[in-house]
């Protein structure tokens, strides 16, 4: 496992207890304000001493507070990005992506540095002082200077939390990119579970301070049992499916195994794999052929599990052709489609609730 984690600290009344094992890759960490997601990257970054913690990363120990040992943040080679970029005012923004290499761990390579500038689209930027870049822009300098260091680990505090949904919706795209190319470990703070769900493979789920569950992310976004995640409005699942291209009326075209799906968006080159959110409270249900539609999404699916989601409210966990696909849908829908395990149905996604 690449992140080892078994802490708990204290502040007050509030009470932060993590053990977890998280491997390589991207991991979302979510949960509600206030349930210990900032303090948690505060302590793995070497920002804040817990009480009592063993923490080790690639086998290497971080912290062991029975042991006495703390390595201090400068030495442990891991990146942070904060939710207000921290630039340094008075360096350009070329200025500030050198001050990542000049004081990082990783040997200077001239090829990183380009490409950072050409994936995060900073071209344009670079004689610029921070001062005259929006929100957005100053994120995305800050994430080139955080990878530009050569970190071993990269710490993202909601780098999205401060943005307009614009703003927010182009730097979410750039950190796709970025996570795809990067082989840098991340984890990737949050409160937005679709902005985790676009990014993240695996899934830290924090409640109350308390970590509930850790896993892959389409695993844990198809539990019914975990209501931080089942139970809010945002609660969906991710699918993968590959591009065909874009279609005569303009929409982008993907193949799933359970049906095809069509949704607007920026055109994607066919043969690309992408995932695609779709919320709970967006899908349909119907039995069999459901006919002449507006809604054009149609996956072939069969129940898995029905539960109680709130008043006069149930979710359905469904399986689209080995993906899981979760709906929200009334107590009396159950009763009179007979929704229960092994009932197949069509599951109905409008285009227009669909995002990439």
């Amino acid at each position: 496992m690449s992140l080892q984690l078994d802490l708990r600290h204290r502040q007050g009344e509030f009470e932060l207890r993590v053990v977890a094992e998280i491997p390589d890759g991207v991991t979302g960490v979510f949960g509600a304000s206030g349930a210990g997601k900032s303090t948690l990257l505060e302590i793995v970054a070497g920002l804040r001493r817990p009480h009592q913690a063993r923490i080790s990363f690639h086998g290497d120990l971080l912290c062991d507070t029975e042991r006495g040992l703390w390595l201090p943040a400068h030495c442990r080679g891991i990146g942070y990005v904060f939710q207000d970029s921290r630039l340094f005012p008075h360096l350009t923004v070329s200025d500030n992506l050198d001050f990542g290499r000049r004081h990082g761990r990783a040997p200077r390579d001239p090829g990183l540095r380009g490409h950072m500038i050409e994936l995060l689209g900073l071209g344009a930027l670079l004689h610029r002082p921070p001062s005259s870049l929006s929100g957005g822009e100053r994120q995305r300098v800050a994430i080139a200077r955080a990878l530009l260091s050569g970190p071993r680990l990269l710490l993202l505090d909601e780098p999205c939390a401060s943005l307009d949904v614009p703003r927010r919706e182009e730097l979410i795209g750039y950190l796709a990119a970025v996570c795809a190319a990067s082989s840098v470990p991340m984890l990737y703070v949050s409160h937005s579970l679709p902005e985790i769900a676009r990014l993240a493979q695996q899934l830290l789920l924090l409640e109350d301070g308390q970590a509930r569950a850790c896993g892959p992310i389409n695993e844990l976004l198809g539990r019914l049992d975990l209501p931080g995640l089942s139970g809010t409005d945002e609660a969906g699942t991710v699918l993968t499916a590959l591009s065909t291209g874009v279609a005569g009326d303009g929409l982008n075209t993907y193949r799933h195994p359970a049906g095809e799906l069509r949704l607007p968006g920026n055109p994607v080159a066919a043969g690309q794999p992408v995932r695609l959110l779709i919320r709970a409270r967006d899908v349909s249900l119907a039995i069999g052929d459901p006919g002449q539609l507006s809604i054009r999404n149609r996956l072939a699916a069969v129940v898995l599990e029905v539960g109680l989601a709130h008043t006069g409210l149930c979710e359905v966990l469904l399986d689209a052709a080995g993906d899981r696909l979760l709906t929200r849908v009334t107590m009396e829908t159950v009763r009179e489609l007979g929704l229960e395990p092994g009932r197949q149905v069509t599951a109905l996604v409008k285009s227009a609730s669909l995002s990439q």
